[in-house]
């Protein structure tokens, strides 16, 4: 059920292989943060945000499903969800979600199907 919310969406404008690492991240409502890290593992896609000051400098895991559009000349990646949508997500530590497959399910839940949001459009 949660599987595409891994996977980057075809009309994302993603050129598999490029570096996403300090691209800025835009919410429907604002700027979220900049990429931190950034997997294109097939069916395991999906972004590490440093949100800065916003959230009190905390990162945030966001699925490759949730980006739209990816900007390369503006170095800019959109993804269709709120700041608050984004703050109120199950909460990510990096030394223990990355590899935490109940995390991972939760996440691909709140962003997916099973989640508040529909699941994944495109």
């Amino acid at each position: 059920m949660t599987e595409h919310v891994w996977s980057y969406r075809p009309t994302a404008g993603r050129t598999a292989g490029t570096d996403l690492t300090g691209y800025r991240v835009e919410a429907t409502d604002g700027d979220v943060g900049k990429v931190d890290k950034h997997s294109d593992e097939a069916g395991d896609a999906y972004l590490v945000v440093d949100t800065g000051p916003w959230i009190f400098g905390k990162e945030v895991l966001l699925p490759a499903s949730a980006v739209v559009r990816v900007d390369p000349e503006e170095r800019t990646i959109h993804v269709d969800r709120t700041k608050e949508q984004i703050k109120d997500a199950p909460e990510f530590h990096r030394e223990t979600h990355l590899e935490d497959p109940d995390y991972r399910t939760r996440l691909g839940m709140y962003y997916g199907l099973g989640g508040p949001f529909g699941g994944p459009m495109g």
